[in-house]
């Protein structure tokens, strides 16, 4: 990709190496997509030490020494199965331990994170200026999320010629927020602690430091770029991003359609598309059977997919659970979350295994059998900022009931009359985030399911709608641009 605008996606995840949500997926299919239409994108993540299990031969490309607060670490080159080039920040003792990306094998958020992905933050800072240790060097640093939010503060704070830099919130409520000024500890002048800078209600905020000093911003919808801008999703930085509000762009997450496709899918017992729906049945009855539910092509079957928490709405999930048996419908919940969530819906199916299934896991094999087989989705979470299952359903024939916010708002067309008669429906929404407000909107998805021919509409219109990433790639190229300035790509 010779003379190519080249772009550096800096992410604390990526799949399928480390994944604690949607943002390893985006950071997987995004760059792929940005390659497909000629940007040099690549990614930057931590060598945690799952990473460097899974990634093969990485060999070091690079070191960084040792700087102010910081222990030396080195960049190893690896690629994903795509081809997208990965390089790895390879910093033993902060990324070499037992758990996940952010906690320990217990559960429990390790310690030092500030530091852990301070240093992460610092090096991709340093690989996006004139002083990188690389032959490349990027004209757009890409951060995403909390992780990586320094990264913006460390170039405004530097005297080297430095890539223009794109900050995009996957969820606001995860801010990255330490007690204290850090500034001294995390290598950043102590001027950065103000209100115009990293201070946050006399804590260090990593995710305000992003957002403040990022040339640009980006949310992974239209509706959730707008909603942030006030309480209560703001979650106390809606003024600032009101502030900067012409810098702030809501694009649409896309989904691998490779990876969720019904007629290739090897997870499904029976493959198919939207010119042959009879055969979903056939993985109805397979998710029925898996999940101890009385095998019943005519019984509406609900689906869920989810972690089981008050923002997804599981609570209210909860709610409507004991009364399914009357509609009647059925209902499989799979997932992990709150405590309380889990023991209660446990309950419930324990109550009435007729009607309620819930496995508290995460098993692919099982989700995508809950796409391809499941009647209706049900995604009523309190805010969304973009999500995925619901593209998924749609692209399944699996309806989906959702509250209308955030990416549900922006790729779900409600199966409203008017557009019911122009064939564009594609699910169901409700307004408000209540048991009432998800059991209307059920009750009008059960009314469809009763009217075959309007149901087998409904889900081809929903399973012909495109939520690859080309439309979104073609977005992020644009704003790169505008961030890097006519012909800037091109040297």
């Amino acid at each position: 990709m010779v003379d190519s605008l080249r772009v550096l996606v800096a992410s604390s995840e990526c799949a399928p190496w480390v994944k604690t949500g949607g943002l390893a997926d985006v950071t997987a299919a995004l760059p792929a997509a940005l390659r497909a239409v000629g940007i040099d994108a690549r990614v930057l993540m931590p060598a945690y030490r799952g990473v460097r299990e899974v990634a093969g031969s990485a060999e070091v490309v690079a070191r960084l020494p040792a700087t102010g607060p910081f222990p030396e670490a080195s960049i190893r080159h690896a690629a994903l199965r795509s081809g997208v080039p990965v390089m790895l920040v390879d910093c033993p003792t902060l990324y070499d331990r037992d758990g996940g990306p952010y906690q320990d094998a217990e559960g429990r958020d390790h310690p030092d994170n500030a530091r852990r992905f301070a240093r992460f933050a610092q090096a991709a800072a340093v690989l996006a200026t004139d002083d990188t240790p690389l032959a490349w060097r990027p004209h757009v640093l890409h951060c995403n999320d909390w992780q990586t939010a320094l990264a913006p503060a460390y170039l405004r704070h530097q005297p080297a010629v430095a890539a223009s830099t794109l900050m995009t919130i996957h969820n606001l409520a995860f801010q990255g927020v330490f007690p204290g000024n850090l500034c001294a500890a995390l290598g950043l002048p102590d001027s950065a602690f103000a209100v115009d800078g990293v201070e946050y209600f006399g804590n260090t905020s990593f995710l305000k430091a992003g957002i403040f000093y990022a040339d640009a911003i980006s949310t992974v919808s239209p509706t959730y770029a707008e909603e942030i801008q006030r309480a209560p999703l703001g979650f106390g930085l809606e003024g600032l991003l009101a502030h900067r509000r012409a810098t702030v762009d809501g694009i649409l997450n896309g989904i691998d359609t490779d990876e969720w496709n019904p007629g290739t899918d090897p997870r499904l017992v029976a493959r198919y598309d939207s010119r042959s729906l009879s055969r979903k049945a056939a993985n109805k009855r397979a998710l029925q059977q898996r999940t101890g539910l009385r095998v019943d092509p005519s019984i509406p079957l609900l689906g869920t997919v989810s972690r089981l928490t008050w923002q997804k709405g599981s609570d209210l999930i909860a709610d409507i659970a004991p009364s399914l048996g009357t509609l009647p419908a059925q209902l499989v919940v799979q997932g992990r979350g709150e405590p309380a969530l889990e023991q209660r819906l446990t309950e419930i199916a324990r109550q009435a295994p007729s009607s309620l299934s819930i496995v508290v896991a995460f098993d692919e094999a099982l989700a995508h059998l809950i796409e391809g087989g499941a009647d209706l989705f049900l995604m009523p979470s309190r805010f969304e900022p973009c999500g995925l299952n619901q593209m998924y359903s749609q692209r399944y024939g699996t309806l989906p009931i959702a509250h209308r916010t955030g990416g549900l708002a922006d790729s779900i067309v409600d199966a409203s009359p008017a557009a019911l008669a122009d064939g564009s429906a594609s699910g169901f929404l409700f307004d408000e985030p209540t048991v009432d407000g998800l059991r209307t909107a059920l009750d009008r998805a059960l009314d469809c399911y009763r009217q075959p021919r309007r149901w087998r509409a409904l889900q081809r219109a929903a399973m012909q709608r495109d939520f690859g990433w080309a439309s979104s790639a073609h977005r992020y190229a644009s704003l790169y641009r505008r961030l890097c300035g006519d012909g800037t790509g091109d040297n």
